[in-house]
């Protein structure tokens, strides 16, 4: 390159610097515009004091609304969950959540929790988790984000295997939400179905459940309600009004009384909600967490060799004579406690959970008491979902047996005793559990079969000195088998005694079942208890595996 050249090569001109003044000024711009916005942001302080404001709200809820369940005479959801679980032990999930619907008459008000408190807690330490519809926001209708909140703690409770309690008290579904909210139950719905059988479901009724929201205590295990306050139906009495031209009150149609003597689909009824939620806390304590856990169990007491002379006095000898059942289950269960269930429905039959020996137990009784403990198609089904329960979740079964047979009758052939009946067979048959039979009394017929006898597959089979296994009792089968006879008889009154105590001396003496292999042992009533105990404590290692099936085919 020429020296002439390089004359023209450009030189690059700095760019002019601003004045010292100028540079100060913007810099302090600056700053004050950082000094501005950090005074806008607000601090961790007042973030915390934020959220702690807006908690407390949202776990108040609107004082007003809050009034008008008291004076309604029911607590608020969260009042509930206080009295339900340990102290301090609850864990709440989702608390502001909120929906998204824009439905009519929804407008912008979307309160947190959208109706309905979540999470879990312990109950005597042992993980339970729960939901709440709170009637306070929304009368507890059920929406989508309601229906999704429900939906995981569901999840939950399976997946760590524990028990759900559901505390019910709502309107019913969220007309506002359209489809969504009956999507919502569906999903309740499958999930309450898939857990059967894996974990314990509870349901608490303590207000209205109306419409599709009864079918979630109607398949739950357990249901309680409380009188006066709980109602539960498909159709409200505007409709079945409209249909039948009959007025009834929402109590009478579908009150605690209808559905605990009645219907068949309260388990349990209490005057007051403290005391149902007591008896949930105490169910809770019999119940396992799971269907691979073994029942809660409590140190022995020395049932197997407790000797209780009270039995010798509470069972007539006299076969048609009646007693209350439920004084033979107090001598022989641990401290005199049981839990019965469907206490109002059904009397005939009593099933309950104790503890002997401080295992769990599920105990089915004839209660002679009532229509003289025969069966019939509501005893047959009582007992036949207790038994079923039971042995979804390993709880031994102790029956004991005084029936005279099936009720006969038009209205309950006509109502379906066989198919019913079916149900208790086959729940027997069905069932793996340790089963001890104890024949107090009198067992005839179809009915004695159905009972837990050693054909449909029990353990151990007990029998009192005071048993008569029989087709019949005997009268019944010297009327039949010598009808004739009678018929021409000179003196059939003398006769019919005559071959009466015959056909008992030759059939139904109590070492026949025995002699012939049905009966394991005769034993003294006294000792029932250490009996029971012993041969209980003798199959609590029994295993065996049903048939590879996907289910059997009940006779529902």
């Amino acid at each position: 390159m020429s020296a002439s050249e390089l004359d023209f090569v450009p030189v690059p001109v700095p760019r002019p610097r601003p004045a010292h003044g100028n540079g100060t000024a913007r810099t302090q711009e600056r700053t004050q515009e950082r000094t501005e916005e950090a005074a806008r942001a607000p601090s961790m302080q007042a973030l915390r004091e934020r959220l702690g404001a807006r908690r407390r709200e949202v776990v108040a809820g609107r004082r007003e609304a809050v009034e008008r369940q008291h004076a309604l005479g029911k607590r608020t959801a969260r009042e509930r969950l206080e009295l339900l679980l340990d102290e301090g032990s609850f864990t709440e999930i989702e608390l502001y959540r909120r929906h998204q619907a824009h439905g009519p008459k929804l407008g912008g008000h979307r309160p947190h929790t959208d109706g309905v408190i979540t999470g879990s807690g312990t109950i005597y330490g042992r993980r339970v988790f729960v939901y709440a519809q709170d009637f306070t926001v929304f009368g507890g209708s059920l929406g989508e984000a309601h229906a999704e909140k429900i939906h995981k703690v569901m999840d939950l409770a399976v997946d760590n295997g524990a028990p759900l309690i559901g505390l019910n008290d709502s309107g019913g579904a969220r007309i506002q939400e359209g489809v969504m909210s009956l999507h919502g139950y569906g999903g309740i719905f499958r999930r309450i179905v898939q857990a059967s059988g894996v974990i314990p479901q509870i349901s608490v009724v303590l207000g209205p459940c109306a419409g599709g929201a009864a079918y979630s205590p109607a398949l739950a295990d357990f249901t309680f309600m409380v009188r006066d306050t709980a109602q539960m139906y498909l159709t409200g009495p505007d409709v079945v009004e409209a249909v039948s031209g009959r007025r009834v009150s929402h109590d009478e149609l579908g009150g605690a009384g209808v559905h605990g003597s009645q219907s068949g689909v309260a388990s349990f009824v209490y005057d007051d909600e403290a005391d149902c939620l007591e008896d949930v806390r105490y169910l809770v304590s019999l119940l396992p967490g799971n269907n691979l856990e073994p029942p809660p169990a409590c140190p022995p007491c020395g049932a197997d060799s407790d000797v209780r002379p009270r039995l010798a006095e509470i069972v007539p000898v006299e076969p048609n004579r009646p007693y209350d059942m439920r004084l033979v289950i107090e001598e022989l269960v641990d401290d005199g406690d049981f839990l019965e269930v469907h206490e109002g429905w059904a009397r005939n039959v009593v099933c309950a959970l104790a503890r002997l020996d401080g295992e769990v137990v599920g105990v089915v009784a004839n209660q002679p008491l009532v229509l003289a403990g025969v069966l019939d198609a509501d005893a047959a089904q009582k007992a036949a979902r207790f038994v079923r329960f039971c042995d979804a979740f390993g709880i031994p079964l102790v029956t004991l047996v005084d029936v005279p047979g099936f009720l006969p009758g038009v209205d309950q052939e006509r109502e379906g005793i066989i198919r019913h009946g079916a149900k208790l067979l086959y729940a027997y048959c069905e069932a793996t559990v340790p089963r001890v039979q104890v024949i107090v009394r009198k067992a005839y017929g179809g009915a004695y079969i159905v009972m837990d006898s050693r054909s449909v597959g029990t353990d151990l089979s007990l029998a009192w000195p005071t048993n008569e296994i029989a087709v019949m009792g005997a009268e019944g089968a010297v009327n039949v088998l010598f009808r004739k006879e009678l018929a021409t008889a000179a003196d059939p009154a003398t006769l019919r005694a005559e071959l009466t105590e015959e056909y008992a001396r030759q059939l139904v003496h109590p070492y026949y079942a025995a002699e012939r292999g049905v009966v394991d042992d005769v034993i003294d009533p006294v000792q029932t208890r250490s009996a029971v105990a012993r041969g209980l404590a003798m199959l609590r290692n029994k295993r065996r595996e049903p048939p590879r099936r996907k289910h059997g085919n009940i006779p529902l």
